[in-house]
This record gives C-alpha cells, sequence and structure tokens, in this order.
C-alpha cells in the first residue's frame, strides 16, 4: 500500500494513509507544501508577519511543508528568500511557528541549499554559489534582471564537510525556532541532487563516480541532520529524473534505489517523492517497495488524483 498526498505548490487538499507510519508529525491525515509566500518575503532573509499569517490561515491542513530556506549563506539561490542561519531568522520564523501552532498545526521548514543555482548578484558579500563540480548550468537567474548563470566554485573535501555541517546546524536551529521538523530538499535540481547527477558531478573522489559515491553527500546530510535532531523529525524529498535546474541524470534507475537502500536504515520520518514525468512510475513504485517508512508521494498525473486514483 503506497502512503500518498500531492504536494506542488498549487495542489493544496490530497490525502496520506499513514499505514506504515514512523511518528507523529509524518503522520498528519492532510498535508500542505511546501510553498513560497513571496508576498511576506522582506528584503532581508527572514521572513515576515505576512507570512505568519500565511501559514497559519493554513493551519488546519495537519502538516505545513514550508518554502524552501537556505541552510547557510552560501546556499541562497533566490533574492529575499529566508534563512535559517542568524539568531535573527531564528526569532523570525518562531512567530510563524507559533501562529501555526496556535490554531492547531504541524510545520516542517524545508532546508534547500541552492548550489549552483545562485549568482554572486544575490548571495552578496563577495560569496560565490558552490557545487560538486565547477560546471555552470544553462539559463539565466532573476535578480531584479534575468542574469546569466555562472560557473559555481567547486567544493573541496573541506567545504563538503562544512556544507553538511550547515545542515545540521540549521536543522538544530529550526527546533529552536519551533518548527516540528525539517525536510531536506534533494530535488529540483538544487545541491544535493548536483551531487547525484552525472551532468553536474564530475567529481572523481569519494564524492563523485560511481553510483555509491555520488550519493554520499546526500547520505552524510541525513545522517547530520538525524543526528542533530533525531530521524523522527527528518524528511528526505527526490524527484527521479527531473530536468529542472539543467539536471541531466544518466542513471536514474541506479542512483535512487541505491539512495533509498542508503538512508532507510536511519529510520527517517518520511521519503518525499516527486515525479518528474509518467513515465518514472515504475521506479516509484520500486521506492515505495524499498523505503520501510511513510512515503509521500507528488505523482505526475493529467488532472486531479484521490486516494483511489493513486499507485
Amino acid at each position: 500500500m503506497v502512503d500518498h498526498t500531492l504536494c506542488g505548490r498549487d495542489r493544496h487538499d490530497h490525502r496520506l494513509r499513514p499505514d506504515r507510519p514512523r511518528r507523529h508529525p509524518a503522520r498528519q491525515p492532510h498535508r500542505h507544501g511546501p510553498h513560497d509566500p513571496q508576498p511576506g518575503r522582506g528584503r532581508e532573509p527572514h521572513p515576515t508577519a505576512l507570512v505568519a499569517e500565511y501559514y497559519a490561515q493554513r493551519a488546519s491542513t495537519g502538516l505545513i511543508i514550508t518554502e524552501g530556506v537556505q541552510p547557510t549563506a552560501i546556499g541562497q539561490g533566490y533574492p529575499n528568500t529566508p534563512g535559517l542561519h542568524t539568531a535573527e531568522q531564528i526569532a523570525a520564523w518562531r512567530e510563524v511557528t507559533d501562529a501555526v501552532h496556535a490554531k492547531g498545526g504541524r510545520i516542517f521548514a524545508q532546508l534547500m541549499h541552492a548550489g549552483r543555482i545562485s549568482h554572486p548578484e544575490v548571495l552578496g558579500g563577495g560569496l560565490h554559489p558552490v557545487g560538486p563540480s565547477a560546471v555552470a548550468p544553462a539559463g539565466k537567474l532573476f535578480a531584479g534582471t534575468l542574469i546569466d548563470f555562472l560557473a559555481p566554485r567547486a567544493l573541496t573535501a573541506d567545504g563538503i564537510a562544512e556544507t553538511i555541517a550547515g545542515f545540521a546546524t540549521a536543522a538544530r536551529n529550526a527546533v529552536e525556532a519551533g518548527f516540528d521538523g525539517v525536510e531536506i530538499h534533494g530535488a529540483n535540481g538544487y545541491l544535493i541532487q548536483q551531487f547525484l547527477a552525472t551532468g553536474s558531478n564530475h567529481r572523481t573522489d569519494e564524492w563523485g563516480g560511481p553510483v555509491e559515491n555520488r550519493i554520499r553527500f546526500a547520505v552524510e546530510v541525513v545522517k547530520a541532520v538525524a543526528a542533530e535532531i533525531g530521524p523522527e523529525r527528518t524528511g528526505l524529498r527526490i524527484s527521479p529524473a527531473n530536468t529542472y535546474n539543467d539536471i541531466a541524470e544518466t542513471d536514474t534507475d541506479a542512483i535512487y534505489p541505491a539512495l533509498v537502500a542508503a538512508i532507510d536504515p536511519i529510520g527517517i520520518a518520511y521519503l518525499h517523492v516527486t515525479e518528474a514525468t509518467p513515465e518514472v512510475r515504475e521506479l516509484t513504485l520500486a521506492l515505495r517497495k524499498a523505503f520501510s517508512g511513510t512515503f509521500v508521494l507528488n505523482p505526475a498525473t493529467e488532472g486531479p488524483t484521490g486516494p483511489d486514483a493513486s499507485p
């Protein structure tokens, strides 16, 4: 049996059947997320009062997953997005979580490191985007105007360790800010998927090359976050075969079963799979069979679906 929900930004009221749940927040019967309340963003990278109002209005869905929140300053991908790496941000998010909890809801912060999907104009402070390899993504980024992506700075071994630690610290900050847990964003062409994909990961060390090396970054991030705040407060989002943000995967059917096999023993709260196309359904079912916890599915469909129509 597949535990399922639709979690796209325009899909708000769909059912989750937790017939093999982990623990508390992931067992909520409805989910609402991930979301991007852009009108509430301020010029500083933290949520505003309008964000608290936005999420509180949706508290009745049971479990909210926020918009992408950068775990570190260099993880920011878009202008004015909120982070979880300063005391001011923690305090601002506390206003949001308090508002949601006052309405009886639960809320997870989605930790999203954009990696190469950024620009010095967005980051400021002399920072330059990072990635597994110095491979520029095709396309442009909006930062007041459209600007070309640049080649990221390839992370060193020390830089990778610092990035993993940054996820763990942000998770601890999320709990301090009142979040019930975090969802690690490993989808949609951001840093974690950049490590998974052969098109963006050209490394020849232990972080690149064979499947077992390319999943290492994702697995280590999940382990670090789960160790910091508990596996029951930790979720992971993936998007097999996604091509968004110029991602090119040449071994989707190999990389994701290996990743799921590696994280399953950690006992995280849930695995959130976003289907890029209907053609990945066979892989989705294989991942569901391989993962022993709560499985959240955002399926590729031709129209609205309900419990009876889900795989």
